[in-house]
């Protein structure tokens, strides 16, 4: 097993070129040279701001392989191996370790709202088959399925490998259950909620808002950590106002859409998304009015980070 995951994890968005036919290798290796240059500590690649199902198998390989290879051990890479058919996420899986990869993120089969027995087997098949660390991934919301926290011991009991949880169902007081019920063994990441999951034990979280202010979403865990509570409550005010933008408009799609928008705003252009989702010049006119209102929110929170830093200096 690697080294414990801590902290902020970037969940990445996938990177295609102008007209969403390939991927766009140059552009990610410069995305993620600033990732590693700010200090994020880690990376999840083909979640769901990776729009992960857009992605042929072909792409997949590529993606982890070149992700891999360009991060040479300067920050830890997982990689979303979840599928609806068992086989396929087991190959994933087995691929993601070939390809060297520290750990994965795995959601329980979705669509088919399987029962606790039949996700329990899910992961058994991919636990057997390799061994990276793995974080399951509870997103009722996406899934159609909620993992209740004894469920999370039982995987905890029987799987060695299964010792992070990326917790998303919005349940701020799971992530006690969750500890509590396997005794400290799993690491909790949040899903969101960042400083109350903190305050319940979490030990990470799982950043959408990294693919475009990774400095100041990274930052804010480890003041977290440091028991920095109310400047990480400063920073999370402001990244609560970007949340409310975006979420005015496109609360389904804006961790995808837009943050590749604010990624272009931030100087690291990694394409649209493809389709089904909405692209962000499919917007249009509303899309730049609520961009507009975004960038300003991302220099306060450069200048906000500057002033923390020199205060604790």
């Amino acid at each position: 097993m690697s080294a414990p995951f801590k902290g902020s994890y970037t969940v990445a968005i996938t990177p295609f070129s102008p007209d969403g036919s390939s991927l766009d290798i140059p552009r990610w290796k410069a995305f993620l040279d600033w990732q590693i240059d700010v200090g994020v500590p880690g990376i999840i690649v083909l979640g769901t701001t990776g729009e992960f199902l857009t992605v042929s198998d072909d792409e997949r390989t590529e993606l982890v392989s070149e992700t891999v290879t360009h991060c040479k051990g300067r920050m830890k890479v997982l990689v979303g191996t979840m599928n609806a058919h068992t086989p396929n996420a087991v190959r994933y899986s087995v691929e993601a370790e070939k390809l060297g990869a520290d750990g994965l993120m795995i959601l329980p089969p979705y669509y088919y709202t399987p029962t606790e027995d039949e996700i329990f087997n899910y992961y058994k098949s991919i636990c057997e088959a390799m061994n990276l660390p793995i974080m399951v991934y509870n997103n009722p919301f996406t899934s159609n399925v909620d993992m209740p926290a004894k469920l999370i011991g039982r995987l905890t009991r029987a799987f060695e490998q299964v010792r992070y949880i990326k917790e998303a169902s919005m349940d701020v007081a799971r992530v006690f259950d969750i500890i509590e019920e396997t005794e400290g063994v799993m690491n909790v990441f949040a899903g969101e909620r960042v400083v109350e999951s903190y305050a319940l034990g979490a030990t990470g979280y799982v950043n959408p808002y990294g693919n475009y202010i990774p400095r100041a979403s990274w930052i804010f865990c480890e003041y977290l950590e440091q028991g920095r509570w109310e400047d990480a409550k400063r920073i999370q005010h402001l990244i609560d106002r970007m949340q409310e933008v975006i979420g005015e408009g496109h609360p389904t799609y804006g961790h995808q859409c837009y943050s590749k928008a604010l990624a272009a705003a931030a100087g690291y252009p990694v394409g649209d998304v493809r389709p089904p989702l909405t692209t962000f010049a499919e917007l249009g006119e509303e899309g730049e009015t609520r961009l507009k209102q975004l960038t300003p929110i991302m220099a306060q929170l450069d200048q906000l980070v500057d002033e923390l830093e020199r205060k604790a200096a």
